[in-house]
């Protein structure tokens, strides 16, 4: 089956939804025999339901499937062979978090075209890698998130190892052709993992709105409307668990289906692509530490803001900043009223949220990680909007 990507990813959910979609994928084949699928798997969820009830449905569409467990760290070794050891399959699939679901992605567009495997072995210090624009899959893409938070299952973005750090992949081809969302994905996901998904997917939202200085007003609709559901869901969730009880199946469907959708060009249409700088920060932030890069996020978040406010326009605009956060500070009613000053106010609700930012960060590492930062993504590259060592470092300082 020999696929050309078509640029938008459908959305399954639940057994229903992809038994029709491999039906479909059964009749686009238009070959006889058993379809071979290479089914990559979280080690995390080899024996959970939400794999069961993918197997079940390959099953029932007369699959001949493999399981395969990544062991490696996600490198470019690793991504080709996987590619190589894929070669044979008629189907990708992935069931698990976000660094897996790279994975499978980055082995899709590995398997044939060699100039994206060229690309992966790449070794510049620049953190984004574009991919040729004629890059292409052979093999459809099926993902299965487990997680909420990444939207990886409808991004057309992957994250590889590079530097110590990591490395952003870019490339239409690498959205999936379709990804399945169901409430047993998410039934075993930790609860501080639930929150600071939804913080995850907030952050991604919030932050293009207050990094592009220029109002675009069908876009920022769009984007208000998102973080507030965001907020909302994800007070929601904190809610409950402060209540002793785990988040239920709707709420954990909602927050997965919006955390993808964030993901959506919509968002970000007529914007700077380049108006995330806290992203790649926390990205060299949590590498540095080796802790979860929404901890690292969490602590970044208030400095963040607070340069914003005091006139920082290399990070944002303070007036878009007030707006939003006039918006999110209403739709949390999980507790008191939120402080109105944005920083403040930010803190407040990770707090309420359990969202852990506690962050211990010596000076020579606090510099290493400033240095390599600019390195990565500045010093005449255009992902950092002028930002300097000094100003990172500062930064870093304020949130240690």
């Amino acid at each position: 089956m020999n696929i050309a990507w078509s640029g938008s990813t459908r959305l399954l959910t639940g057994p229903a939804g992809l038994a029709d979609w491999l039906d479909d994928f059964d009749d686009a084949r238009g070959r006889a025999g058993s379809p071979d699928t290479a089914l990559l798997l979280d080690p995390a969820v080899t024996e959970s339901r939400i794999t069961a009830l993918v197997t079940a449905e390959l099953d029932r569409a007369g699959h001949t499937t493999r399981r395969i467990v990544p062991e490696g760290d996600g490198g470019p070794d690793e991504i080709l062979a996987l590619a190589d050891a894929t070669a044979d399959a008629d189907l990708i699939a992935v069931v698990g978090g976000g660094s897996v679901i790279d994975r499978a992605k980055l082995l899709a567009v590995a398997h044939e075209d060699r100039r994206a495997r060229a690309d992966l072995r790449t070794t510049g210090r620049s953190g984004l890698l574009t991919l040729d624009a004629r890059t292409r899959r052979a093999r459809p893409l099926l993902a299965v998130p487990t997680t909420v938070g990444t939207g990886a299952e409808l991004s057309r973005v992957a994250c590889l190892p590079h530097n110590s750090g990591k490395r952003l992949v870019m490339s239409d081809a690498l959205a999936p052709d379709a990804a399945l969302l169901d409430p047993a994905a998410t039934e075993t996901l930790p609860a501080e993992l639930l929150v600071e998904g939804a913080l995850e997917a907030l952050f991604r939202t919030v932050g293009p709105y207050v990094g592009n200085l220029l109002d675009r007003p069908v876009e920022d609709a769009l984007a208000q409307t998102a973080a507030v559901q965001l907020a909302r869901l994800g007070g929601e969730t904190a809610r409950q668990l402060a209540a002793g009880r785990t988040p239920d199946a709707e709420l954990r469907m909602d927050l997965a289906r919006l955390s993808g959708l964030t993901q959506s060009t919509w968002l970000s249409y007529g914007r700077d692509l380049f108006s995330t700088e806290g992203w790649m920060i926390a990205n060299e932030l949590s590498s540095a530490l080796g802790t979860r890069k929404m901890t690292a996020v969490a602590a970044l978040l208030p400095p963040l803001w607070q340069a914003v406010l005091a006139g920082d326009t290399r990070l944002g605009s303070a007036p878009r900043l007030r707006r939003i956060w006039d918006l999110l500070r209403s739709a949390d009613s999980s507790g008191d009223p939120l402080p109105a000053g944005p920083a403040a106010g930010i803190t407040a609700l990770m707090d309420r949220w359990g969202v852990a930012r506690d962050l211990t960060l010596p000076p020579p590492l606090l510099e290493t990680v400033a240095r390599r930062t600019v390195r990565t993504w500045g010093a005449g590259l255009p992902m950092l909007g002028g930002l300097r060592t000094a100003d990172v470092s500062a930064l870093l300082a304020a949130a240690a």
